[in-house]
Order: C-alpha cells, then structure tokens, then sequence
C-alpha cells in the first residue's frame, strides 16, 4: 500500500505517518519542514515529499514522480481564533480559509487523479463543525467547507472510498496555544490509533473521542437560540 499523508511533520500526522509504516505501508510524508521530514525519512518505509500546500504548483511539481497511491490523508490544517468578531479580522480569516479549505482543493486536483481505483481518500476536519463555537468564525467556517466537500465527493466518486474525521481536541504543537480548556483531550499517538482504526475499516465517519464527539452530536438538537445562549456563557 502507498499512502501519502499531508501535515506529516508534527501531531497527527507524524504518528499516521509512523503508524501506518510500521505496519507495512511505502509512506510519502509531506510537508513544509525540511528538518522534520528528514527525521521522519529515517525511518523504514517512511518516504519525504516537501511542498506548500497551499500552492497547486507547488503540490504538482513535488508529486510527479509519484504514478499512483492507495490512500491520500489530507491533513494539514491551521487553526487561528477571532477574538473580536466586531472588529472582523478578514486577514486572518483568508490566511485560515486557504489554509484549511482552499489547500483540500489543491491537493484534490493534484492528487486525486492518482488514486488508484478501489483505493480511499481521507479527510481531516474537526467536530468544531458539529456546533458553532466561540471564536470559531474562521477555523469553524473552514472545517465546515472541509465537511461539506467531503461529503458530495462520498457522493460523487465511484471508485474511490470517503473517509471524513472529525476529532476533538488532540494534543499536539498547534493546540498548545489554546488558551481555554480542552475537554477530554487526548494525544496525538492515540488520536492517530483511533483514525487508524477507522479508516482501515473504510468507515464514512471517522470521530473521537467518542464520548466528547457524542456529546456534540447530542447538543446539535437542541433549538438554535437554546444553545447561542449556552455558548455565550462560554465566553463569560
């Protein structure tokens, strides 16, 4: 199996990257950090590809010598928080949306094309997407769109299998600036076991930890002014 992992230099995706050689699989390790994909390509198996992936060109031109994959992990990602939604920082917002959002396009019309018939595309998102959060305006809006396009291209592909993964909080180098707490948090080696786990069975939906996630999902049917107030006091 040739899996390709984007945002495979720190959390999540450097245990996937890990992982999934350990088990066997040729994987392409990409990202930006060319010290960091050099540690990672000491290890057996394990494959570096250095891009931006916010540059289609630069995606395609780093990829060209690779004819095929079995299974492409979109998960690089970004997360910045808007602390004045009143003094709206667009900004901000743009560098989250590309990041985040417009990256997925690139990597789709780069990638995509290369995944073998029967193979599996997966998605990162976040359960930020289940309910609209303090401060989320941006990295909310961008893992929606993530969720959103996951989904219609389930839809729409018919020989590739879908897997979209919304975690919680995951402890890794991005999430250390958090500076509210992370309920029932969990490192990045176990989210990647728990992702493992998930995709390895093609499931559509791949989420975690259960009991935070399930929470969510529970709140989702409560009436919209129920929980904007509930999520004010958050903010309190």
């Amino acid at each position: 199996m040739v899996t390709l992992i984007t945002g495979a230099t720190s959390g999540i995706g450097e245990q996937l990257a890990i992982k999934y050689a350990q088990m066997g699989d040729t994987v392409i390790a990409c990202g930006r950090n060319t010290k960091k994909l050099a540690e990672l390509s000491k290890h057996n198996n394990i494959e570096s590809c250095k891009f931006d992936a916010t540059s289609l060109k630069d995606i395609k031109e780093a990829t060209i010598g690779y004819p095929h994959f079995d299974r492409v992990i979109l998960n690089a990602g970004n997360c910045e928080y808007i602390d004045d939604a009143k003094n709206f920082d667009s900004a901000l917002f743009e560098r989250v949306i590309n990041a985040n959002l417009l990256s997925v396009g690139y990597c789709l019309e780069a990638l995509l094309p290369k995944v073998k018939s029967g193979g599996q595309l997966v998605i990162v998102s976040s359960s930020v997407t289940y309910l609209p959060l303090p401060r989320s305006e941006a990295y909310g809006a961008s893992k929606a769109g993530v969720s959103y396009l996951a989904k219609s291209l389930a839809v729409d592909l018919m020989d590739v299998d879908v897997t979209l993964v919304h975690p919680g909080f995951v402890k890794t180098p991005l999430t250390e600036k958090n500076d509210f707490p992370m309920p029932m948090a969990v490192t990045a080696e176990e989210a990647a076991d728990y992702m493992i786990k998930g995709i390895n069975k093609r499931r559509k939906e791949v989420h975690f930890p259960y009991r935070f996630t399930l929470i969510l999902k529970a709140l989702r049917i409560l009436p919209l002014p129920l929980w904007l107030k509930i999520a004010k006091g958050l903010t309190r």
